[in-house]
């Protein structure tokens, strides 16, 4: 998930000053159907759910846009009943709540294999290096993903074979593709500038290195011990409100309510079980080298401010996963499973990713990997945390730690291309070690610079990221 689904988008029709404001993910009369589709995948009451479609259509309300986040037309005579759908929907309890916890003490319970509290892997060169490999990898697995955000499986295929590129072993490039493609399926508008690789100069921004920013500068102020009202501090003190996006921007603009966390992530948030947390969850991980018990407990008290349920699994489940892959001693198959220790198995988040992994053991094809996870799982939002799990779990299974089969696979299999090729890049970082074992063609093109809008890091190098977050790592 980046910039790319959608941002503040004013729309003409009145005077200058005088037409609809479209902030896009938060308008309600944009959330019913988003709603909607959230209800009936937790199995809420179905005759309830389908009588309260049945009057938002009668209404004249839209179904939920289908990859950015603003419908066509502004509806803001929609708005009133829009807040009431969403309201009646918040009421009928989920079928799956039993199953899917998102109190700590309840995860923990579900867990029959949660990891018991280790100590830290000590600090030291090593980590050094496995850290800033693990940061350069992050951005290099965003940045390969980012021109092909939102865009459907036969197209990003068709992008790359167009050029050779498959299967994904090398930056996405227009050159030599045919203009009748480009036009069928236009790279992501905000990215291409500064994403294909006749275009890269440095890491550009993306919301998928900005929170990892902001969980290193979470723990610099606060520690270990930081609470959740920490977190939304920092939000409101330094990030943006225009460089959040789904669930994140509705928490946001729940603070400025006056909504305390963590109903923050639950109050009209369709967007509760998307992958906005999991792309938080790197910092979590990093800092606690060894210790998926610590990095999970760390990882759940940043993501309730936005998230609940299946969209808190997918942070515990990277932050536990990272947190072994940076001891040193794990592969990527252990680090997977550290991860999924740490997820309910009854959950769907945890299916779908002993649905990934199962599928890459049984299938040579990464291609044919990523077909059944689409058939299996494509009902859907793009940006939901459950089918971007099992892929990224498919992804690293198959790749068995290979860093360039790891992004190209994570990317390769179309969804949340950017965010799946981030974290993918991370883990795999970690697992080899040290920058210099990241194939050059990757790194070199980063050229040690970040940009960001989080204050005091633009252009910052990742060799000083990797230094502050060891700092972190072997704080008491």
């Amino acid at each position: 998930m980046s910039d790319a689904p959608g941002g503040n988008a004013p729309v003409s029709g009145g005077p200058v000053g005088g037409g609809p404001v479209r902030l896009t993910w938060v308008q309600p009369e944009d959330l019913v159907g988003h709603e909607l589709r959230q209800a009936a995948e937790d199995g809420r009451d179905a005759d309830r759910v389908r009588a309260l479609a049945d009057r938002w259509q009668a209404a004249g309300g839209s179904p939920a846009p289908a990859a950015a986040g603003a419908s066509p037309d502004p509806r803001p005579a929609l708005r009133p009943l829009a807040e009431q759908i969403l309201d009646a929907l918040a009421l009928l309890p989920a079928a799956r709540a039993a199953d899917e916890p998102t109190d700590l003490a309840a995860i923990v319970a579900a867990c029959p294999d949660w990891p018991a509290p280790r100590p830290r892997t000590p600090g030291g060169p090593a980590l050094l290096d496995r850290l800033h490999a693990g940061w350069l990898g992050r951005a290099a697995g965003c940045l390969l993903g980012k021109p092909v955000e939102k865009l459907p499986l036969p197209a990003i295929r068709a992008l790359a074979r167009a050029t050779g590129n498959w299967p994904l072993a090398d930056w996405f490039t227009a050159r030599g593709v045919p203009p009748g493609l480009l036009a069928a399926h236009p790279w992501n508008r905000r990215s291409a500038s500064t994403s294909l690789a006749e275009n890269i100069d440095g890491m550009p921004e993306d919301d998928d290195l900005n929170f990892p920013l902001l969980g290193l500068l979470l723990l610099r102020r606060h520690g270990r011990g930081f609470t959740t009202a920490d977190v939304a501090r920092l939000w409101l003190d330094e990030l943006p409100a225009g460089r959040t996006f789904t669930a994140e921007r509705i928490a946001y603009r729940n603070l400025l309510d006056g909504v305390e966390p963590p109903l923050t992530a639950a109050r009209r948030n369709p967007f509760r079980e998307w992958i906005g947390a999991q792309i938080r969850a790197d910092a979590h991980g990093w800092t606690h080298p060894g210790d998926p018990d610590g990095a999970a407990r760390q990882a759940h008290r940043d993501a309730v401010l936005s998230h609940t349920g299946n969209g808190v699994y997918g942070a515990l489940f990277v932050a536990a996963a990272l947190a072994e892959a940076a001891s040193g001693t794990a592969d990527v198959h252990r680090a997977l499973a550290a991860g999924l220790a740490v997820v309910p198995p009854r959950s769907r988040l945890a299916e779908a990713v002993r649905l990934g992994i199962a599928t890459a053991r049984a299938q040579p094809d990464f291609d044919r990997v990523a077909d059944l996870l689409h058939a299996e799982l494509g009902g859907y939002h793009w940006v939901h945390a459950v089918p971007n799990a099992a892929l990224l779990a498919a992804a690293l299974t198959h790749a068995d730690g290979d860093f360039t089969r790891s992004i190209g696979a994570a990317v390769s299999g179309g969804w949340d291309t950017d965010s799946n090729g981030a974290t993918a890049g991370s883990l795999a970082g970690l697992l080899a070690g040290h920058p210099d074992r990241l194939p050059e063609a990757w790194t070199s093109p980063l050229k040690n610079r970040l940009a960001t809008s989080v204050p005091s890091f633009d252009g910052v190098g990742f060799d000083t990221l990797a230094a502050l977050t060891h700092t972190e790592a072997v704080r008491p």
